[in-house]
């Protein structure tokens, strides 16, 4: 057998492998992007059932430059899947192509990372392997997604080719993310590095293509996620598009080979930085640590923040001229806001999904301690004179203050871009917190009580985020809405007085769960 043949030996173990650890994980985002796809396309064909009302939509959209860049122009508002292809084309693919790269990213560079690369490739498993392991694992959710999202249009009366091309494009977003990943994980040499580097690829096509749909130009042909709202789902689909897809991510597959091939295991071709010979006096104690192994992670959040909260703000005025004339969307909108004005009902739903990504980034925070503790980067500061309870509350602190910062700035940046009432925006944005720490509080629960589920907390930002968005829409059980803390805090900006106890209540019990984790935490075995 040739070199060339056992550079990919052992993949099809590494394989199922990788589809076995990720049964849950992507599973769960298949779902969840499903869900939303077909939540809104019954949303939609309720708010809008007839071809003029949508006809009526789509005018006013093309008239609102920052509904235009957000979302793209309506190409199709004769069909309900042409307005789910407008309102999901473009955000459905960005968190499509997150999951081509955080599966991507697990099965490489963390695997290198922890050292259990090492411990496989000293057996019968080829150079190649894992990196195809790991391509083909991200490739097998994306075919999911593009399966389940046509199934369920063609399930709901839609269009079967325009089913296939928006399924195709959602796939086809995660496939080409999946390739910058496999680049990523070559140059970085961690994965925390690896993931901000694809997720600021992913960031910037995003930019790029919200920039060519606000200027009506060409520059959106540029960003990878142009390309799947200009394959143009329900509207004389552009099949070829997808061809370019295939292409893009067939070169970034060659190059991360070719980088896969000239690098060493655990070694990234991206050089480190020389440390300070002496550690300064802030790294002395594990809460100066806790703040270099976060910072990272709470600027990038603070940025897409401020980033998000200047769009919302800006597309609040067009928002409410959009949907004064109709008066269903209206009780949604308010059922979302949970206020009578439609201006602070729609700054009031923007900003409990700012809640809802805060809550992601406090989960994620959070999991840091998990992270240390399986990659042994925990042991030798415990083995010290840090106790179990400091070094967790070390770590919580970021996980708990970072999602309150990132708030703050996004409520600020709605305001200005809203041009008036960023005291009340701020407050509003504040507002969420409690129930983010209750997120959180959870996840540390889980990683201090039950560390093998520790990544079971996801379940809650993700059930949160399901029912908050949807459940409105689909007319969920009061019990059911209930099960998200989200649920129980008044929605600000409003115009009367909201009562204090819900804020109390919340923030007693993250306390409460807090303390139970750092109880369990004391009382476990550290591995």
């Amino acid at each position: 057998m040739s070199a060339r043949d056992t550079a990919w030996t052992g993949t099809g173990t590494l394989l199922r492998a990788a589809l076995r650890r990720d049964r849950v994980m992507a599973a769960v985002w298949v779902y969840a992007l499903t869900a939303s796809v077909a939540g809104t396309a019954v949303s939609l064909r309720r708010l809008y059932p007839t071809p003029a009302a949508r006809a009526s939509f789509a005018r006013t959209v093309a008239t609102d430059g920052t509904l235009r860049a957000l979302y793209g122009p309506v190409l199709d508002p004769a069909t309900t899947g042409g307005l789910t292809a407008w309102r999901m084309g473009s955000l459905g693919a960005a968190l499509a192509g997150l999951m081509g790269v955080l599966i991507v990213v697990r099965h490489t560079r963390d695997e290198e990372e922890s050292g259990r690369l090492e411990l496989l490739a000293a057996g019968a498993v080829g150079r190649y392997a894992p990196l195809t392991a790991a391509l083909l694992a991200g490739c097998a959710a994306a075919g999911a997604l593009a399966v389940a999202v046509f199934a369920a249009l063609v399930a709901l009366g839609q269009g079967a080719a325009g089913s296939l091309a928006l399924g195709g494009a959602l796939g086809g977003a995660a496939v080409m993310f999946a390739a910058v990943a496999a680049v990523a994980a070559q140059l970085a040499r961690g994965g925390r590095l690896a993931r901000g580097v694809g997720g600021a690829v992913l960031g910037a096509a995003f930019l790029l293509r919200v920039a060519g749909d606000a200027r009506g130009d060409a520059l959106g042909w540029w960003s990878p996620l142009g390309w799947t709202a200009y394959a143009r789902p329900f509207a004389a689909e552009r099949w070829w598009l997808f061809a370019a897809m295939a292409a893009f991510a067939g070169v970034l597959t060659a190059v991360a080979f070719r980088l896969a091939a000239r690098r060493d295991l655990g070694a990234g071709l991206l050089g480190d930085r020389p440390g300070a010979p002496v550690a300064g006096r802030w790294l002395r104690g594990p809460l100066g640590l806790a703040w270099r192994l976060h910072r990272g992670a709470l600027a990038g959040w603070t940025v897409a923040f401020a980033v998000t909260g200047a769009l919302a703000g800006g597309a609040a005025s067009g928002a409410a001229g959009l949907i004064e004339g109709n008066a269903r969307v209206g009780d949604l909108i308010r059922a979302l806001g949970g206020t009578r004005r439609l201006d602070d009902a729609y700054l009031s739903a923007m900003t409990g999904l700012l809640g809802l990504v805060a809550a992601v980034q406090a989960v994620q925070a959070v999991l840091r301690i998990r992270a240390e503790e399986t990659s042994g980067r925990a042991e030798p500061v415990l083995a010290g004179a840090v106790g179990r309870v400091r070094w967790a509350l070390s770590h919580l602190a970021f996980a708990m203050a970072g999602p309150a910062v990132a708030l703050a700035v996004g409520g600020v940046a709605t305001g200005l871009a809203y041009g008036s009432g960023v005291p009340r925006l701020l407050a509003a944005a504040l507002a969420e917190v409690p129930a983010v720490w209750v997120a959180g509080a959870v996840a540390a629960l889980l990683a201090g009580a039950v560390p093998r589920a520790a990544q079971a907390a996801w379940a809650v930002p993700a059930g949160a985020l399901l029912l908050g968005q949807l459940g409105p829409v689909l007319g969920a059980p009061r019990w059911a809405m209930d099960l998200s803390p989200f649920t129980h805090l008044p929605r600000l900006p409003s115009p009367v007085p909201v009562p204090p106890a819900p804020y109390l209540w919340l923030t007693l019990a993250s306390l409460a769960l807090t303390a139970a984790s750092l109880t369990a935490l004391r009382r476990r075995d550290v591995f």
